[in-house]
Order: structure tokens, then sequence, then C-alpha cells
């Protein structure tokens, strides 16, 4: 594919198109794909259920990731919501809890008011389109990017988007991170050196994401859980947490 002339308004105009492209999703297709995708997330990645998880508040029809953070929180993980502090700054991180008093944020989103403040060895991230090497396409605020480059070791970083975001490329500039992991509805994607590779099964993903952590952090010992198959039915017709 050949390079855009100009990046910054090809990837203004892929997101432009991409977020319409979402937001004619159905409402009984995005559930069932979101059902899916929560099963994929609590079996493929059981070592997160005691971590410090950073997740996002859904908004232009995002997957919902509340119902998976709601699982790994009743086995012991301690969730964080990401705080704007200034532009062209590295987020800020702060535990939430279902109850706890929140501030409206950036797009009005809420902010944990209070919290104390944590360094999540986990995060969900919500790419409006992500490529073949794992590389995402966000909102342009740049907000991801700045954190990941300022943070020793480096998370995991799980990608959560429906496959319609899937490009070949998004053209990554000097500063972009790729993502270790992305989940749809149809699988849990590794990024190998070759770039994206479905991952065949559940445990192989929690094996693989395991190893990763282990490498990143050779001083703490990751377990990984038996994998307990998707569990999606639980989650049927039961709110998120708010």
């Amino acid at each position: 594919m050949s390079v855009p002339e100009d990046i910054k308004q090809w990837r203004k105009t892929m997101r432009t198109e991409l977020l319409a492209k979402r937001a004619a999703v159905s409402t009984e297709r995005h559930h069932e794909w979101s059902e899916i995708m929560t099963g994929l997330l609590v079996s493929g990645f059981p070592m997160l259920r005691q971590m410090t998880i950073s997740f996002y508040w859904p908004f232009q029809g995002e997957f919902d990731p509340r119902y998976a953070i709601r699982r790994f929180r009743e086995s012991g993980a301690v969730a964080a919501l990401p705080v704007v502090i200034e532009k062209r700054a590295p987020l800020q991180f702060r535990e939430w809890w279902p109850g706890v008093v929140t501030s409206k944020g950036v797009f009005d989103l809420p902010v944990p008011e209070g919290t104390r403040i944590v360094v999540p060895q986990a995060l969900l991230i919500p790419p409006v389109a992500f490529d073949a090497r794992g590389y995402r396409l966000g909102y342009g605020g740049g907000y991801f990017d700045r954190t990941l480059a300022a943070m020793t070791p480096q998370p995991l970083k799980i990608g959560v988007a429906f496959e319609m975001s899937k490009l070949e490329t998004i053209h990554p500039q000097s500063y972009d991170i790729p993502l270790d992991f992305i989940v749809t509805e149809r699988c849990i994607y590794h990024n190998a050196p070759a770039g994206l590779e479905p991952v065949g099964d559940t445990e192989r993903a929690a094996e693989l994401a395991t190893k990763m952590l282990a490498s990143r952090h050779p001083a703490t010992e990751f377990s990984s859980p038996p994998c307990y198959g998707r569990e999606t039915g639980y989650w049927k017709d039961k709110p998120a947490e708010a």
C-alpha cells in the first residue's frame, strides 16, 4: 500500500469513516459481539484477576469493558480509569470501583475523585482502528502513545475492537507503539514478530501473555489459572456497573 502524502489528513478521514461505520452497528449485533469479547478477555487473560488494570468508560459505540472488569475485580483485581492531566502529557490512572465519586473529564467521561493514583500492569485500550502489525489508530490526542512511551517496564497492552476496525496498515509513525494483543469478536490476536496472528485457543493466549509479563517483570511471578471457557452466559441481560 502506498503511503499517503498527508498522513494526518488520511488518518482523520479514516477515523471519521470508521467511527461512522461503528456507530451504524445494530444494538443486537453490538451486544452479540461484546458478549463474545468479554468471554475471550476473561478466559484468555486469567492473570488479570490479580493485577491492576486500566480500562476505559465506553462511548461512540466502543466495546464495553465493564463486564470483564467486574469479573476481574471479583477475583481481586484493582481497576483504574485514565485521567487527562494536561495536553501533550502522559495519562494518570486513578483507582475506580462501583459507586466511587466521579467528575466529568474529557468527552464528559467519568473521572474518579480523590482515589489513589496507581500504575497499571495491564491496559485495555480501545482503538478506532488497528492494523496487521498491531498498531492502533486512536482519536488523535496521542495520550496513550505518550503514556506507554513513559512506562517502564511496559504493561500488557490489550486492544479491544470489533473486527470491522482492522486495516492493512495505519501507516505508523515513529511515536506509534504497537499493542501486544487485540481482542475482537472473531478471536484473540497475538502480536508476533511477523505481525498479528490469531491465537488458536484461550489457554494459548494465557500462556503467551504470562510469558510476556514474566519477561518484563522478572522479579514477579504471574500465574495462569485454568481456563474456564468463555463463560458469557452469566452476563446476558445483566447491566454493567455504573
